[in-house]
Formats: structure tokens, C-alpha cells, sequence
């Protein structure tokens, strides 16, 4: 790590023609404090540990949209599976989804086992150090790149990311909303002025760092913050109200349903095509329903299974009732067993399926609720009567 008086003979790094930020006084200031914080309050985080390009690359995916005590110990199953970015190339998708169930986003899992295929075959093995060779890989944006390719090699690349967009709205108290396309560049251009000469994959981990711990979104902790008398919105009094929030969602309000269709001591399971939520996990059988009465749930019930996947059914009993959120939406999804009647009958657009006994279930990458599903089952068996 440079030293503070590395940092203050840092020459002006602002961009060009982009109004009100600060002084390079204020930015050596701004520099040397932060160094200083970071280097007593760092927390002990396993992808900290080198600077491997592969590790880092691993964990930065990882902790997109995800919490960083929920990611360790993916972290580290992840990699004692697949130590080697030659590992993750060869494996099997389903292996991937497996180890990420739970994490969510699995878009991102499915991008990272690509990105890994094209490291392999177009770059030796060895993560690019090229931007914009970086940015072309599966699943990898500009914060993406440039926090990869700063921890791992120093690269003088800024990023923006959730944590760092809400530390530079309050130390500039820019007003206005951060994603619109105006503050989207004064925030970016923040970013690059702030950068110091070396050391700059440690200095943008503590940004991260401190918009993490310290400059959080709700409550900030202006009272142990090490650069609170550096900050615009502090001096004005208004770091609960910066950065402008964007308008909650709407919520769409979802009434699904899941069947475990039982044959004999199998149940059915199907692979979540391309396109649709969960593609390349595999689920009971789940759609929305509309029907209000008990009578016409059942035939809807049944309709719904033969269309997604050839089998007729008759609707057992219902096993519980889960409530969760899925993006937009807001779902409430009844869980029923069903008794195999006949089929599949031989369409040939179903998706694949596979008949499976609950204790098979654990080698299949699951959704939360569809684990949750298959662990009760595993554990209690049918109600049905599956001697046929």
C-alpha cells in the first residue's frame, strides 16, 4: 500500500469538463484517510486472501445483488470444487447450479461457467487484462471489469457499484437521481478522479468497503466515518435524503401452484426451459392459476400438468403453502401431491423430464422453494397411494 505521502503527490487525475468535483487538495485528503481506515478496519474475507484472478473474478460475481456473510461459504465450496478456472470450464452445468442453489440470480452461474469455456479456449487459462477483452466475457459489465482487473492487478480502473454510488452521492450531495444517464456520468467521473497512482486495487476495496460498513444506506454512521468532515451532504445535513432512492416497484401479486406427481415411489421432475424463470434448474411442475373455487382449481390443476408435460394426473392433497417474492413479484404458492394417471403422451416440444425417487433429488439444482419442496418430501414420503 503506497504511503499517505505517496498520496499527496498524486498529480490531478480529474476528467475533464465535469463540473464540481473536488479539489485535488481535497482528493489527496480524501485518500490518505480512507487509507488509513481501511488498513485498521478491513474485515478477514476468504476471497481477500490473494489476489488470484480467478478467485477474485469468482467472488465479484458472487456478490452481485447478494449479501457478503451469504456469499463465504459459496465462496468456499465453489472453490474447493473447482479450484481452477480449467475446472469450472469442463464442468457440467447442472454440477454449477447445484453448488450455486440457493444464491439466486442464477443467470449469473450459468454466465460464469461460459465466461470460464471462453477463458479456457480464447485467453490460455489466464483472465485478460485487457478491458475490454475482460468486459466481452459472459456475465461482465464495466464495474465488473474494472474491480476485477483492479484487485487483481492493479489496474488503474474505477468502479460503481452499489455501495461506492451511494459514498460519492453524499460526499458530492449530488441531488439528483444516481442511475439517470446525467448521474451516472458525474458519478463515474468521481470514481476515476478518486483513483490514486498505485495501489488501487486495495483503495477501491476500501470504498466498497466503507460504503459497506459505514456510509450505509439507511442510518449511516457519519459518527465514525473517517472522512464525515470531507462530506457535502453532511455539512448540508442531508445524508438521509442522498442519494435520491428510485421509486419502489410495483408488485405484481402471483397465485401459483407446484405438483409432486408421484409414480410409485418416483416423483416428476422437469428442466426449466430457456427463457423462462429458472432455466437450466429443474422444478415439480409449477404455473400460475386463476381458478377460485376447489372444484375448478382441481381441473385446472390437472389441465396445466398435461399441457407443461404429457402426464394426466388426479389431484391429491395439498401440502403447504409458501409465501415468497421472485423480482416483481409477490407470490403465494400452494404445494399439492398428485397421482400418475397415464403419459407422457408423446409431444415432442415438452420440456426434458426425469422420474425420480426423493432421495435422488439432492444430486439436482433446485430452486429455494422447489428444495424446500423436495426436503419435505424426501423426509415424509406420499399420502397418496402409490402402489400403481
Amino acid at each position: 500500500m503506497p504511503s499517505d505521502g505517496e498520496a499527496d503527490t498524486e498529480k490531478d487525475s480529474r476528467p475533464p469538463c465535469v463540473p464540481n468535483l473536488p479539489e485535488e487538495v481535497w482528493l489527496a485528503d480524501f485518500r490518505r484517510r480512507l487509507r488509513a481506515w481501511y488498513s485498521r478496519h478491513a474485515r478477514d474475507l476468504p476471497w481477500r486472501r490473494d489476489r488470484n484472478p480467478y478467485g477474485v473474478w469468482i467472488s465479484e460475481i458472487m456478490l452481485q445483488q447478494t449479501q457478503v456473510a451469504t456469499v463465504k461459504p459459496y465462496f468456499e465450496r465453489f472453490l474447493a470444487a473447482f479450484p481452477r478456472v480449467e475446472d469450472l470450464a469442463e464442468a457440467d452445468e447442472q454440477e454449477v447450479l447445484r453448488l450455486w442453489e440457493g444464491l439466486g440470480y442464477y443467470r449469473r452461474a450459468r454466465q460464469l461457467h461460459r465466461a470460464a469455456a471462453e477463458i479456457v479456449s480464447r485467453h490460455g487459462g489466464e483472465f485478460p487484462r485487457d478491458v475490454e477483452a475482460a468486459r466481452r466475457l459472459p456475465g461482465i459489465g464495466r464495474y465488473t471489469a474494472g474491480a476485477i482487473l483492479s484487485i487483481a492487478f492493479d489496474a488503474r480502473q474505477p468502479i460503481l457499484e452499489a455501495n461506492t454510488t451511494r459514498l460519492f452521492a453524499r460526499l458530492l450531495a449530488y441531488r439528483g437521481f444516481p442511475g439517470s444517464s446525467e448521474g451516472s456520468r458525474r458519478l463515474w467521473s468521481m470514481a476515476e478522479a478518486v483513483l490514486p497512482r498505485r495501489g488501487v486495487g486495495t483503495f477501491n476495496q476500501a470504498l466498497m468497503e466503507l460504503g459497506s460498513e459505514v456510509c450505509t444506506a439507511r442510518a449511516p454512521r457519519c459518527d465514525t466515518c473517517p472522512v464525515a468532515t470531507l462530506c457535502r451532504a453532511r455539512a448540508e445535513g442531508r445524508e438521509a435524503d442522498i442519494p435520491l432512492r428510485k421509486p419502489r416497484p410495483l408488485f405484481e401479486v402471483r397465485h401459483e401452484v407446484a405438483v409432486v406427481v408421484w409414480r410409485r415411489d418416483k416423483v416428476l421432475l422437469l428442466r426449466c426451459p430457456e427463457g423462462q424463470r429458472w432455466a437450466g434448474l429443474w422444478d415439480f411442475p409449477r404455473f400460475q392459476v386463476d381458478s377460485e373455487t376447489p372444484a375448478s382449481l382441481a381441473m385446472e390443476i390437472a389441465a396445466k400438468v398435461a399441457e407443461r408435460t404429457g402426464v394426466t394426473v388426479r389431484l391429491g392433497d395439498h401440502l403447504k403453502t409458501i409465501k415468497h417474492g421472485v423480482t416483481r413479484f409477490r407470490i403465494t404458492l400452494d404445494c399439492y401431491e398428485a397421482h400418475h394417471l397415464s403419459g407422457p403422451n408423446g409431444k415432442t416440444d415438452l420440456p426434458e423430464t426425469r422420474w425420480l425417487r426423493p432421495d435422488e433429488l439432492t444430486d439436482y439444482p433446485l430452486s429455494t422453494t422447489g428444495r424446500k419442496l423436495s426436503e419435505m418430501i424426501r423426509w415424509h414420503g406420499s399420502n397418496l397411494d402409490v402402489g400403481s
